[in-house]
């Protein structure tokens, strides 16, 4: 498992909770988690949904996004329970 960082990464999800998140699909122009960063692999990675935010980093899995580090966040740092959307 090595820290990967890429560009033109972005996926959906409408996944709700603090739990790993379920990836719908790249973004048209985009790649996806799996693709650019690699199964079992880290990364730095941001969600945003209305006003709510979450930077941390996690562990890209195939066709999902596991929490592994919240570094930051609109919930006092803690993990936000966001459904993502287009």
């Amino acid at each position: 498992m090595a820290l990967v960082i890429a560009d033109r990464v972005r996926e959906t999800s409408t996944t709700t909770g603090t739990g790993t998140l379920t990836l719908d699909g790249a973004v048209t122009g985009f790649r996806t988690f799996s693709s650019a960063i690699g199964d079992t692999n880290t990364c730095y990675y941001t969600i945003a949904f209305s006003n709510d935010w979450e930077i941390g980093i996690g562990t890209v899995g195939s066709g999902t996004l596991a929490r592994t580090t919240i570094l930051k966040s609109s919930n006092s740092n803690n993990a936000e329970i966001i459904v993502t959307g287009k």
